[in-house]
């Protein structure tokens, strides 16, 4: 799949991806996928497959919201339990 970002979003239910090669390409709320266009924000990263509007102009088709990675692990909480133990027997 494609990525890229929204770039804008109007009124009547469409929008414009702004992809990864650099161009502005229109999608319309009929083609989201588990999201709403009301959910939508600019700068928000999507991924879509091109395809053809209803006019033959190319268009975003299966949009969705790209998947975040997770850049650090959060220690478990057994983790941060030791090591506030460990800080407690330093201090005294």
């Amino acid at each position: 799949m494609a990525k890229g970002t929204i770039a804008r979003l109007m009124d009547r239910g469409f929008g414009f991806i702004k992809t990864e090669e650099g161009g502005d390409l229109f999608f319309h709320r009929n083609e989201l996928e588990g999201v709403e266009f009301n959910n939508l924000n600019q700068g928000q990263e999507v991924e879509f497959e091109k395809g053809q509007g209803r006019d033959g102009r190319p268009a975003a088709v299966k949009v969705r919201l790209a998947e975040t990675k997770v850049k650090e692990e959060l220690p478990s909480t057994e983790e941060t339990t030791e090591a506030a133990e460990e800080d407690s027997t330093d201090a005294s």
